[in-house]
């Protein structure tokens, strides 16, 4: 068996304590995937951080919204490229690649979502989760109705807002940490 990638500057269970719900994630990971995403395996340091993380990832990412999957996936590259975080940028972007059939688009939102060819919506909810993470001190009504303008209702809002606030956590606890996505990721939909 190969040795595992690098994780984290932190060191990670080798064999983590996991709870039954958790160890069937990891199952599922490794079914689906062919490997446990490296943002799991740091999170097994502190088991109760990795329910809590994989929950709310669930919710924000897969649970019911008016944002398709692919929508918070672009969401959360064009955070992770304000943010320069290479995890992220890396694993999103290998999902955008999947998720959209476009093996240039997770590069182009990584690297500047301004030169990707994107509907008037997507252009907007970008923008929106750019300067959210840019600058959000200046976020204002004009943000919000320019969204309502592009077609997203109330509730679409809200979910942008939380999906770019959730992976602006998540760059920072990723370079904090020195976390690196695994190496699998590049060879994936190409």
């Amino acid at each position: 068996m190969p040795q595992p990638d690098h994780v984290m500057a932190l060191p990670v269970p080798e064999t983590p304590d996991l709870d039954p719900e958790m160890a069937a994630l990891f199952a599922k990971c490794e079914e689906k995937l062919g490997f446990v995403p490296n943002v799991l395996r740091a999170y097994s340091l502190r088991p109760k951080k990795l329910r809590t993380f994989a929950q709310l990832y669930n919710e924000l990412m897969v649970g019911e919204s008016g944002l398709s999957k692919l929508e918070r996936e672009m969401i959360a590259v064009v955070v992770s490229s304000a943010n320069h975080c290479y995890y992220c940028l890396v694993a999103h972007g290998q999902a955008v690649r999947k998720l959209s059939g476009d093996p240039e688009l997770g590069e182009m939102l990584a690297f500047n979502y301004r030169a990707a060819k994107l509907e008037p919506r997507q252009r907007a909810m970008l923008d929106f989760a750019w300067k959210l993470t840019k600058e959000p001190w200046t976020m204002g009504e004009p943000d919000r109705q320019a969204l309502r303008d592009a077609g997203f209702g109330e509730e679409d809002i809200f979910d942008i807002a939380d999906t770019a606030a959730f992976y602006n956590m998540s760059n920072r606890v990723a370079s904090a940490v020195d976390m690196l996505p695994n190496r699998d990721y590049h060879k994936l939909d190409r």
